[in-house]
């Protein structure tokens, strides 16, 4: 790679400004893309939103060791008529990949800059609280942050919630290989049987996992049932926010940061360590995700002690009804969190 071409694509990296119908930009709209120190890490984040002075909404993205950055802008660009949207790049993960050491970050690492995250969102924006979006791990980082400091959330809603990590795996593992006896997949069967079950540990955890999980996406991208299934991951990382090193460090989050942090969560249960939360927790499930078993949410909604919980599902969606189903995503937000924008 060219040093002078790649230092030059970082630094002209940008978010697109708001723009109305009309092709105009809003007069009190944000569109930043930022670089902070968290904790003394630096970590990127990206502001955007039709009116600087609306509720501040955090999206966490799912990994550990993923950015989603480029993607929800894409996807969820209604939002930010409601609120001002931050997606921030967790360390490990794409434009803060070098925030941390990859062998020195802990779902710990996480929390605290997550928890410097919000003190800065709050400050800035003037609020008392700011409103939490989670998806897949997104979620269950969610769960700790408003578990730990439930005084700076108004609300959380986790998709593609996580509950029990290596229950999770375990079941994947077997829904994988129940649909491969069916279709008859000997080869895959095998391969499968070769790794055996879940938890892994070590340094190739992510291609272990990576065989059913990948085999799960693809039978659900096969599903009729599910509306726009699938990343458009070609699409996100030529997106503006990231330059020629992000969109190398895209993938190297993917494998190196999830294969290092993921086997450090296997001891997570949401329904025994979670189980009272001092802030309205919204469940939005696809129907047809066989990623994260639903059935596992449904358990831990019974059991949370929350002010207000509820599980909204999505009935053509797999894991990702944020993709899926951006439109009605979108009003689901906006109805979950309506009753709590009164308390600005």
């Amino acid at each position: 790679m060219n040093a002078g071409l790649a230092t030059l694509s970082q630094f002209t990296a940008s978010t697109p400004h708001i723009v109305d119908e009309n092709g105009k930009t809003p007069e009190n709209s944000i569109a930043e893309l930022i670089k902070l120190e968290l904790n003394g890490r630096k970590q990127w984040i990206s502001l955007r939103g039709w009116d600087k002075n609306a509720p501040v909404l955090l999206f966490l993205a799912g990994g550990p060791g993923g950015t989603q950055m480029a993607a929800v802008r894409h996807e969820l660009a209604e939002l930010e008529k409601h609120f001002v949207v931050v997606n921030w790049d967790q360390p490990g993960s794409g434009k803060s990949y070098y925030a941390e050491k990859t062998k020195n970050i802990t779902p710990e690492t996480y929390i605290q800059d997550g928890y410097a995250m919000t003190e800065y969102l709050k400050k800035r924006f003037s609020k008392e609280k700011i409103y939490l979006v989670g998806e897949s791990w997104g979620s269950a980082l969610g769960i700790f942050l408003v578990d730990k400091y439930p005084e700076s959330y108004h609300a959380l809603i986790g998709t593609g919630q996580m509950v029990d990590f290596a229950e999770t795996e375990r079941m994947d593992y077997d829904k994988a290989m129940e649909i491969a006896k069916s279709k008859g997949d000997t080869a895959y069967i095998k391969k499968l049987m070769a790794n055996g079950r879940p938890p892994y540990y070590g340094k190739d955890v992510i291609w272990k996992s990576a065989l059913y999980l990948n085999y799960l996406s693809a039978y659900m991208a096969r599903n009729p049932e599910i509306h726009n299934p699938g990343y458009n991951t070609l699409r996100d990382i030529c997106s503006s926010e990231y330059g020629l090193l992000d969109k190398i460090n895209f993938f190297r989050g993917i494998v190196n940061t999830y294969n290092h942090v993921y086997q450090q969560i296997y001891t997570i249960d949401m329904r025994k360590d979670c189980t009272k939360l001092d802030v309205p927790v919204y469940f939005f499930l696809g129907r047809h995700d066989v990623n994260a078993p639903t059935v596992l949410v449904e358990e831990y909604a019974q059991v949370l002690d929350a002010p207000d919980k509820g599980i909204v599902w999505f009935e053509h969606s797999g894991h990702s009804p944020w993709i899926n189903e951006p439109a009605k995503f979108v009003r689901e937000v906006l109805s979950c969190f309506s009753e709590n924008k009164t308390q600005e």
